[in-house]
């Protein structure tokens, strides 16, 4: 009962704080907030804090008080109980709303969402503007006319927007540090929201650079305003470096060349520190503090996740099967749980010692105590290189195999587990999409092993490969699809083959001959380190409150050293890129001090006690299949076309009799679109106690990697 109570509680306060930042958003634009606050910050200059302690309390901490609470909240939180739960008239808003192929699949909260936010910038804008436009004060330096003056105005404003949106810019993408967990949000659907925000930011910033450079060009003084250092000790210039680097940043992200040269997206992808360095010189400290909460918890998010994958563990084995896949198995700490779905971002220093790259778990926790495995498809140039360094091992005649060191960071996961509330499963795979569900498969299988009721027993795998030699895929649930009908868990899987036309084999068949994996044993003398995970909510929340009050006392002690708190405001106007330089390193040193004590602590449970990794080196395992003696009748496989989905969702509620049907999809763009209309024209409305009997399909999207 008090356990309830405190929950309850920090829900309240959670909300509160929540809607109290909102509303200073809200209010900031107008004249009675600026005049409110220039007051409070004159109050504070004859202090330590100064303003500038004053802007960090009341415009960043509230977030970062947010996250902090927010860990105590999950911490407390008991687990969600191991049943399906009454469905509400909010899976509505959850069912896709909008399908496009521009925009993806957008839910009904998602729409609200970005209505909400396009809201709030249009009313920021047009308070910004109408108060400039009352006021008519020309720049007389220019010389500008009245419309030319508004032009440069609006030109302005633009370059609020760019920050209101840099101010939620990098809250989607926290991993341990993540604040959209509350929400249920997964990390890897939270990553499209980042791509919006930058989108919308970069947009703004664009209009608000070249608006004033026309401007500037209209006037002859290009050259002269873009050396010019303002009253307030800015320049121009670092405005220009930004936007610049900002869509360097933007161009090497598009899928086009994401997609085809990671290496130049990556790499270019980490000039973002000198893009936040050069706003900070081009706007300064005041509007920095509306956009430091995310880079506050950026930062710490990113040392944390440092230390994390220190130190580097090892390649216990790998499984290569024929379609050049490759299941690496890893060590696990045993006290190490983590759900279906989760991701792990993975480093292999002998390939690259900077890049990272995340995978699916396909291992169980429930039932892998000592291990964790990934299964990467080798296409890339990084993929392809572990492929190689694998197959070397396999081919060399050497019997002391060599040791292959990783270092890991996760796995992270999702809040709550969806697809347990559903009376029946449909999933859906493309390719290498397919891992997700093994995951999936492995933990509902163990939980009916074990007694648990409440999950789904009836699930249809819809697999789609191109070649029948990407079956192999199915091998780490070869024993579901084995069972009897005896069995609790009813699976049925149906594959279609687009690139291969009928060949008459059957599933049998075909999985018996593409079963067969080689398998080889890695030596562990180069690391005795499992994967222990990331440390506790409570753990985080101390270390996020810690490097909070380290950055107020720095600040302040950096205030009353260096200038006086004696003196009066007016003087210390000009001493704009003192207070830029004292941000800057009393959030460095905040941060590294906040390592330093990530790092004892961890050292602290090092010594306590290092799972054992089992030493299997030097031995090289011949192909070996499963004899597949049992019945695979139920199973189907259809070649030279793609799966008719119209026809698989009419059919899908009388073969398992479910009502309430979850629809997960992992694989192409194009195939998720696909479902996610038939859900949105099979489930529209909201269902009644009269309907309750009536097919309602529940969407939801999945992805394999990052």
């Amino acid at each position: 009962m008090a356990r309830t109570s405190l929950l309850v509680f920090l829900k309240i306060v959670m909300i509160l704080i929540c809607a109290g930042w909102v509303s200073l958003w809200l209010l900031k634009p107008t004249e009675l907030w600026t005049r409110k606050w220039k007051t409070a910050e004159q109050s504070t200059m004859t202090t330590a804090f100064r303003y500038n302690g004053l802007d960090f309390v009341v415009y960043t901490f509230p977030v970062i008080a947010l996250a902090i609470i927010g860990f105590i909240y999950l911490e407390l939180k008991p687990k969600e109980p191991r049943s399906r739960q009454r469905r509400s008239s909010n899976t509505a808003l959850s069912n896709p709303l909008i399908v496009n192929s521009y925009v993806g699949v957008l839910t009904g909260i998602e729409i609200l969402a970005v209505s909400l936010f396009v809201l709030f910038l249009a009313w920021t804008f047009y308070v910004r503007i109408s108060n400039d436009f009352k006021k008519m004060i020309p720049n007389k330096s220019m010389k500008l006319n009245m419309s030319q003056f508004k032009l440069f105005r609006l030109a302005t404003r633009c370059g609020l927007l760019a920050e209101a949106c840099l101010a939620l810019l990098l809250l989607p993408i926290l991993r341990g540090m993540a604040i959209f967990r509350l929400l249920g949000i997964q990390f890897e659907a939270s990553v499209r929201y980042h791509v919006w925000l930058g989108t919308a930011m970069l947009f703004f910033a664009t209009l608000h650079g070249a608006g004033t450079f026309l401007i500037w060009g209209i006037k002859h003084c290009i050259q002269d305003q873009m050396w010019k250092w303002q009253q307030t000790g800015r320049i121009y210039l670092a405005g220009e470096i930004a936007l610049v680097t900002g869509l360097v940043i933007w161009i090497t992200s598009l899928p086009q060349i994401r997609r085809k040269q990671f290496e130049i997206f990556y790499y270019t992808h980490h000039l973002y520190a000198v893009f936040l360095l050069f706003f900070l010189f081009h706007t300064g400290d005041r509007h920095f503090y509306m956009v430091f909460p995310g880079i506050f918890l950026f930062g710490l998010d990113k040392l944390l996740r440092i230390i994390q994958s220190r130190p580097e563990t090892c390649i216990l084995s790998a499984r290569i099967f024929p379609c050049k896949v490759v299941e690496l198995i890893l060590p696990k700490d045993p006290r190490l749980k983590y759900t279906p779905t989760s991701v792990i971002f993975m480093k292999i220093p002998s390939i690259s010692k900077f890049q990272w790259h995340s995978f699916t778990v396909t291992s169980n926790s429930s039932i892998d105590d000592h291990t964790m495995s990934v299964i990467i498809k080798c296409e890339g140039w990084w993929t392809s290189s572990l492929y190689n360094i694998i197959q070397t091992e396999v081919d060399s005649d050497n019997d002391q195999m060599k040791c292959i060191p990783v270092a890991i960071e996760g796995p992270y996961g999702p809040a709550s587990l969806d697809f347990l509330r559903y009376d029946s499963l449909l999933l859906v795979a493309g390719g290498i999409g397919v891992t997700p569900f093994l995951s999936i498969l492995r933990e509902i299988d163990s939980a009916q092993s074990s007694g648990t009721k409440g999950f789904p027993t009836k699930i249809h795998l819809i697999y789609v490969v191109k070649k029948s030699q990407d079956m192999c895929l199915l091998n780490p649930i070869l024993p579901l699809l084995l069972k009897q009908k005896g069995e609790q868990l009813h699976l049925k899987v149906k594959v279609f083959v687009t690139q291969e036309k009928q060949s008459g084999a059957t599933v049998r068949e075909l999985l018996n001959e593409y079963s067969q994996v080689e398998t080889v044993n890695f030596s562990t003398k180069c690391s005795n380190y499992a994967i222990h995970g990331l440390e506790s909510f409570l753990w985080r929340a101390a270390i996020a409150g810690f490097s909070s009050i380290m950055f107020l006392l720095l600040l302040s002690f950096f205030n009353h050293a260096f200038l006086h708190p004696g003196k009066k405001a007016s003087k210390q106007k000009n001493s704009s890129s003192e207070t830029d330089l004292f941000l800057i390193c009393s959030f460095t040193i905040a941060i590294i001090c906040s390592a330093l004590v990530a790092v004892i602590f961890r050292r602290r449970n090092l010594r306590e006690g290092i799972p054992s990794i089992s030493e299997k080196q030097g031995k090289k395992m011949k192909p070996s299949s499963m004899e597949m003696s049992a019945s695979l009748e139920g199973h189907e496989i259809h070649f030279g076309g793609r799966p008719n989905f119209q026809d698989i969702f009419s059919k899908f509620p009388n073969e398992t009799g479910g009502s309430d049907i979850g629809v997960l999809a992992c694989g192409p763009e194009t195939m998720k679109e696909s479902l996610a209309s038939l859900c949105q024209l099979s489930s529209q409305g909201i269902r009644t106690s009269a309907q309750r009997k009536k097919p309602y399909f529940n969407f939801h999207s999945l992805t394999f990697t990052l």
